[in-house]
C-alpha cells in the first residue's frame, strides 16, 4: 500500500515515518522547498528522540521519500494524509485553511478511489469541510465520478516519545462514515495492533471531538494540580504529599498531577483554546475549560512572583536557568513557561543566562540574544544571584550542589518542577522554594 502525508511538521514526519518502518510507501509532502531539502539530506526540522535514525534508515531503504510534488503523490497513492497545521487565530478558533487549502489540491488531482485522512487536530464538522471542498474541484473538473472517501485519524502522540507512542499505541480512534473505508484503514494500522490494543472505529464528528477532549482532560488534571498546590502552599501541606495520597487511587491515577509552572507546548494550549471557542459558538460555554485556562496562565507567573517577593527589586541581578524546552525530551518551546518567566526577568533589569540540553536553537530563533546561553549547566550559574529549574531534563534531577553553592552569588533555588529535595537543599544552607511544597 502507498501512503501520502502532506506536511511534515511533528505529526506528519512522525507518521510517515512510523508507517515506512513497517514495510510501507510512503512520501511526505512539503511546500517549504529547503524543508524538503535538509530532510532528504537526513536533517530533521524537529527534535524527537529516535526519529532521526528512523527517517534515515527508512529514505535510505526507498520507504520514505520526500517531495514538493503533491499532484503526483496524490495520483500514485491509495491513502492521502493531511497533516499540516491548524494554527489558533485571534479568537482561539482552529484556523482550517491550510487543510481546506490541500482538499482542493486533492480534488484538483485525484484520478483514482482514494481516502483521505485528517490527521490534523481539528474541530468537529471539519472532516464535511474537506469532503465539501473535494467535490467542488470534481465538479469544476466534471469528474464527479470519481470514487472518494473522507476519515478522521487523530494523533496521540507525547513530544519526546511520540515514535514509541505511534509504534505502540494505546488506541487507534478512526473516525469513517463507509465500510470501504474501513477495510483499508484496518489493513494499515494492523501492524500496530498486534500487541492487541484496539482501534476504534466511530463516527467522524466523535473522532474529531475525541482529540480535543483527551487533551483538554489532561490539561484540566494539570490545571487543577496547580490550583491544588497554590492552596497546599498557603495552608501549610505539601503537595508532593497529596500527589500520592489521590494518586494511589485507581480511578484518579498517577499521571498528569505533578505540580509546576504550567503546561505548555503546541497541543493543549490550543486545543483547549479551540474547544471553549466550539462551545462558545454552539452556545454551550465550556465553564470547567475557561478556568482551565485561566488558572495555567496564572501558573506561569507563580515562580516569577516568588523571584520578586524573595528579592524585592531585581534590577542589575543575574539569574541562571536551566530548562527552556516546555518539557523535557523535545526542542518544543511554544507556549512554554519559560518564556513568560524570562520576559519577566528582562522587563524587571535582571539578566538571564540559560542552559537547555536541546532547546537553545530554537530559543535564540524564538528570543534571540536578550538572554545568554552557556554550553554547559553550571556555567550558567557564575554570578548568578539564583537557580531557576524550569523544565525537568533528567540530567537536573541529581546535581552537584556543592558545586551550585560555590558557584552561585547567593544560595537561592526556585524549583519549578519540584524535583529537588527541599529539606536536603535547606539543611546545606540554600533558600527553597518550589511549587506547593513547604519543606
Amino acid at each position: 500500500m502507498k501512503i501520502g502525508i502532506v506536511g511534515t511538521g511533528y505529526v506528519g514526519l512522525v507518521t510517515g515515518t512510523c508507517f515506512a518502518e513497517v514495510g510501507l510507501e510512503v512520501t511526505c509532502i512539503d511546500i517549504d522547498q529547503k524543508k524538503i531539502d535538509n530532510l532528504n539530506k537526513g536533517i530533521l526540522p524537529i527534535y524527537e528522540p529516535g526519529l532521526e535514525e528512523l527517517v534515515i534508515k527508512n529514505h535510505q531503504k526507498k520507504r520514505l521519500q520526500f517531495s514538493t510534488d503533491l499532484k503526483t503523490t496524490i495520483q500514485d497513492t491509495d491513502v492521502i494524509f493531511i497533516a499540516v497545521g491548524t494554527p489558533p487565530g485571534e479568537d482561539g478558533s482552529a484556523d482550517l485553511k491550510y487543510v481546506l487549502q490541500v482538499a482542493s489540491q486533492i480534488g484538483q488531482s485525484i484520478e483514482n478511489y482514494q481516502v483521505v485522512v485528517t490527521k490534523s487536530t481539528v474541530p468537529v464538522h471539519t472532516s464535511e469541510k474537506v469532503k465539501a471542498a473535494i467535490q467542488a474541484e470534481l465538479v469544476k473538473r466534471n469528474r464527479t465520478d470519481i470514487p472518494f472517501s473522507v476519515a478522521s485519524n487523530p494523533e496521540f502522540l507525547k513530544e519526546g516519545a511520540a515514535v514509541d507512542d505511534f509504534m505502540k499505541p494505546d488506541r487507534i480512534v478512526i473516525g469513517l462514515e463507509e465500510e470501504r473505508a474501513e477495510e483499508v484503514m484496518r489493513k494499515l494500522y494492523k501492524p500496530f495492533v498486534l500487541n492487541g490494543h484496539p482501534v476504534l472505529v466511530m463516527d467522524i464528528k466523535s473522532a474529531e471531538m475525541t482529540k480535543y477532549a483527551a487533551n483538554a482532560m489532561l490539561a484540566t488534571k494539570i490545571s487543577f494540580m496547580n490550583d491544588i498546590a497554590n492552596l497546599c502552599e498557603i495552608l501549610g501541606a505539601d503537595i508532593n504529599h497529596v500527589r500520592k495520597g489521590i494518586g494511589s487511587d485507581p480511578r484518579i491515577g498517577n499521571k498528569f498531577i505533578y505540580a509546576g509552572i504550567g503546561y505548555g507546548g503546541s497541543c493543549f494550549p490550543k486545543d483547549v483554546k479551540a474547544l471553549i471557542k466550539t462551545g462558545n459558538t454552539s452556545g454551550h460555554p465550556m465553564r470547567i475549560l475557561q478556568s482551565v485556562e485561566e488558572v495555567n496562565e496564572h501558573q506561569k507567573t507563580v515562580l516569577a512572583n516568588k523571584i520578586k517577593k524573595h528579592f524585592g527589586d531585581l534590577k542589575g541581578r543575574k539569574f541562571a536557568l536551566w530548562g527552556l524546552s516546555f518539557k523535557p525530551k523535545t526542542d518544543d518551546m511554544r507556549e512554554a513557561p519559560s518564556l513568560v518567566i524570562i520576559d519577566f526577568l528582562l522587563k524587571e533589569g535582571a539578566t538571564v543566562s540559560a542552559y537547555d540540553p536541546i532547546a537553545m536553537h530554537e530559543a535564540k530563533h524564538m528570543i534571540g540574544d536578550s538572554i545568554s546561553y552557556v554550553e554547559d549547566m553550571y556555567d550558567a550559574l557564575a554570578g548568578a544571584d539564583a537557580l531557576l529549574l524550569i523544565t525537568e531534563w533528567p540530567e537536573f534531577r541529581n546535581p552537584d550542589f556543592e558545586k551550585i553553592g560555590t558557584l552561585l552569588k547567593q544560595k537561592v533555588v526556585f524549583d519549578g518542577r519540584n524535583i529537588f529535595d527541599g529539606k536536603e537543599l535547606i539543611q546545606k544552607g540554600f533558600v527553597y522554594q518550589g511549587i506547593g511544597v513547604n519543606p
